[in-house]
């Protein structure tokens, strides 16, 4: 359960949600995730509510929210400068708002929540880090098509946890990118993980021993 839910205006039409899962105390400086979902799912996915209050537990406040064709409940996802401006507008009034003194800032998100946020990163925006949970890279079964010329731009840290099974990112491929990248790019494999992280029953893993994985990774 969050701790805080508010609204942030996009333009003067558009405002979209948000909620604060608040950090556990822990030893340092604060530091917070502002972390969007993927394009099929919403902030309420249960996907980002476990990655909220895990991160929360491990002393990593969270803040989830809404893109507008979410907010307004539709299944086709904004044009991405829609997208980008709602990012900018919630990474502004998280970054301003006082009661959540989020000190250290990193951005990310699931999917295409964590790719919107990199372009955020690649037009100059100040922040720690980004952390993308399954990049998508390339749409599934176009490997050709890369998303990724803007990430040269980038020169804050990133995140990459990626399923050895996933659909929308060849490791092979993203590896050929991370190696002609300035920034630092630490990449976690979760084996055997698709684009969520889902892994077979013939792993012999539970999806709680993936998800605590994926977990303690981004707190590190």
């Amino acid at each position: 359960m969050a701790d805080r839910a508010w609204q942030v205006a996009v333009t003067a039409e558009i405002a979209v949600s948000c909620l604060w899962n608040a950090p556990a105390r822990v030893p340092g400086p604060p530091r917070t995730l502002i972390l969007a979902h993927g394009a099929g799912n919403d902030m309420h996915a249960s996907f980002m509510r476990e990655v909220a209050t895990g991160l929360a537990a491990l002393g990593v406040g969270v803040v989830r929210f809404n893109f507008p064709y979410k907010e307004a409940g539709r299944r086709a996802p904004d044009p991405m400068p829609r997208l980008e401006r709602t990012w900018e507008a919630v990474y502004a009034a998280v970054r301003e708002d006082r009661e959540l003194n989020p000190g250290a800032l990193f951005t990310g998100g699931k999917s295409m929540g964590g790719r919107v946020a990199s372009h955020l990163a690649a037009g100059g925006a100040d922040m720690a880090g980004l952390v993308f949970l399954g990049y998508p890279l390339h749409p599934a079964g176009r490997p050709e098509r890369l998303r990724a010329a803007h990430l040269a731009a980038i020169r804050c840290p990133m995140l990459f946890v990626q399923g050895s099974r996933d659909p929308l990112c060849r490791l092979d491929l993203l590896a050929r990118v991370l190696d002609d990248l300035e920034a630092p790019v630490p990449l976690h494999v979760v084996e055997g993980g698709d684009h969520s992280f889902r892994v077979l029953k013939r792993s012999g893993r539970s999806q709680e021993a993936v998800m605590e994985e994926v977990l303690d990774t981004v707190a590190a």
